[in-house]
């Protein structure tokens, strides 16, 4: 009986994974339709409104110089670009003042000071960029988003009448060593494809990364004050917009973010705190990501096989293949960054994942940033009056 048990499992949860793949594929496929003519059927008043973009910094990064300066290089009429810094220390700040140097007047600003209206260091840094923006429209985006030319085209065009919030997860590019293949593993078709996949049902989850607002969505809620009911912002936000009676909507393709070198302790230590995050603000739906990847059911197709007469090991191994071949044929199919490492990144992710999960219970602090935080902290924290 329990080789039955073992077999229905490792079956269910495999064509779950086929199934999450193939939605991923379909929802970021290529469409042929020119952005303007899709940003028109949505039915705004102005296709090409202006808009406010706060890039929240701390510290320099690899690809700091590269994703700064897309910014100033979006084929769009309209839009200002907040650098938003906490200290006048900060190393960053040579760069931008470089980038402001070369732009026509006007279109930058750097601001500097720290509002601590959280728990959460990079939402008290965006507040001061949010109560800055001349404009109605405003996207917070991450210093280490490398924004395409029609960025804003891109998320304007997910704007639906029942649409409060358009965000992008990142898609790790420019990956150098075992390390930054293993963070793509996890970025990338593992993430992002469910994250999609849950798009495609309609129900998108926010990702800080990039997100584009309408103000008066966020201003309804009581102000970005709002945003710190959550230890994560984007955690908050998708809360705050479903209770709006409004979904959280992906853009077509992610936005691209690059990687350059990872150590795998680095790599480890992001996803356990992110894992920590999901734990903290959607528990339910974390307690079943541990079977999200194959380790669980090649072990179930092991045992069902030994429990049948069949060699566990030769069931495991086909297993194994039927989740990792179409999770490469999929990267391929999109363009995600795929090279010989990709399958061996898949499986050291899936026989890391249960680690991870389990940390993800048992552990509520981490780091980010130089700042000690825990996911036990709250919007009580928050300071009266800063909205």
């Amino acid at each position: 009986m329990t080789g039955y048990i073992a077999a229905a499992f490792c079956l269910a949860v495999t064509f779950l994974n086929l199934f999450s793949l193939g939605l991923a594929a379909w929802r970021c496929r290529v469409r042929p339709e020119p952005l303007a003519d899709r940003i028109k059927a949505t039915g705004l008043a102005d296709p090409t409104p202006p808009v406010s973009i706060v890039r929240p910094l701390c510290g320099l990064e690899t690809f700091s110089e590269q994703t700064l300066r897309s910014t100033f290089e979006l084929d769009y009429p309209d839009h200002e670009v907040l650098f938003c810094v906490q200290k006048k220390t900060d190393p960053i700040i040579p760069l931008v003042e470089k980038l402001l140097a070369e732009q026509p007047e006007g279109r930058g600003r750097l601001l500097i000071g720290d509002d601590p209206i959280s728990a959460n260091p990079k939402l008290n840094n965006c507040f001061k960029g949010w109560q800055a923006a001349k404009h109605q429209w405003i996207v917070l985006a991450d210093s280490n988003v490398l924004a395409p030319k029609d960025y804003l085209q891109k998320l304007l065009v997910r704007f639906q009448s029942d649409v409060g919030l358009v965000c992008s997860p990142p898609l790790g590019v420019w990956p150098q060593g075992a390390g930054a293949h293993l963070e793509c593993a996890f970025l990338n078709s593992y993430q992002a494809r469910w994250q999609f996949a849950s798009d495609a049902l309609g129900m998108g989850y926010a990702q800080g990364k990039s997100m584009m607002w309408r103000r008066e969505i966020v201003d309804r809620a009581g102000g970005m004050v709002a945003l710190a009911s959550e230890i994560a912002e984007d955690a908050a936000s998708t809360k705050l917009v479903r209770g709006a009676g409004m979904k959280v909507a992906l853009v077509d393709r992610p936005f691209d973010q690059p990687l350059g070198r990872r150590g795998l302790l680095a790599v480890y230590r992001r996803q356990t705190r992110w894992a920590r995050l999901r734990r903290a603000s959607f528990a339910h739906m974390y307690a079943l990501e541990i079977f999200s990847t194959s380790l669980p059911p090649i072990l179930a197709g092991a045992y069902a096989a030994r429990e049948f007469g069949f060699s566990p090991w030769i069931a495991a191994a086909v297993v194994a293949a039927l989740w990792i071949l179409p999770e490469t044929l999929v990267n391929r199919r999109l363009r995600w960054p795929t090279t010989w490492h990709s399958p061996l990144a898949f499986l050291l992710r899936d026989l890391l994942f249960p680690i991870v999960w389990i940390d993800g219970w048992l552990g509520d602090d981490f780091e980010w940033m130089g700042n000690s935080m825990t996911v036990r902290e709250t919007a009580d924290n928050a300071v009266d009056g800063a909205a």
